[in-house]
């Protein structure tokens, strides 16, 4: 399980930008990101299988066009309770927050896409300790919820 890709925008609703490395700060998400701030939403994960099977169905997307901060190779995020603590790279841990998300209108990434899959497979979470994430970093889950 690792990182394939990190991605940053200055504004919700848009598609991200792909960087090499970022920084998740406690409390807040990706230094630098339109997401982040003192709430439940910090930082967005998306399977990168989920971007293949996007693809696969004939939409143009890569990396950043869902809006996904990281996208992971091996996690099935979806399926993992909320509450699920997973260490991204040698120090930064998230906690998972919310499975999926309401969209009220569509965005620029559906009309960019033609559909946007992070309703349904996109994931959020909470940093609760920081540190600088790369492509590449591995990720492991570190506690599931209790039941």
């Amino acid at each position: 399980m690792k990182i394939v890709s990190i991605a940053v925008s200055r504004k919700k609703g848009t598609v991200k930008t792909p960087v090499e490395e970022a920084f998740l700060k406690k409390d807040h998400g990706l230094e630098g990101d339109a997401h982040a701030g003192p709430w439940h939403r910090q930082v967005s994960f998306l399977a990168a299988e989920s971007i293949a099977s996007a693809r696969q169905q004939g939409l143009t997307v890569d990396f950043g066009d869902f809006a996904e901060n990281i996208a992971t190779l091996g996690i099935d995020w979806k399926n993992l309770p909320i509450g699920t603590r997973v260490r991204l790279g040698p120090k930064a841990v998230v906690e998972i927050t919310q499975i999926g998300k309401e969209c009220h209108n569509r965005c620029a990434i559906y009309y960019k896409a033609g559909d946007c899959i992070m309703p349904r497979e996109g994931v959020f979470g909470r940093v609760v300790e920081e540190g600088a994430v790369r492509c590449g970093d591995l990720v492991e889950i570190q506690d599931l919820p209790a039941g």
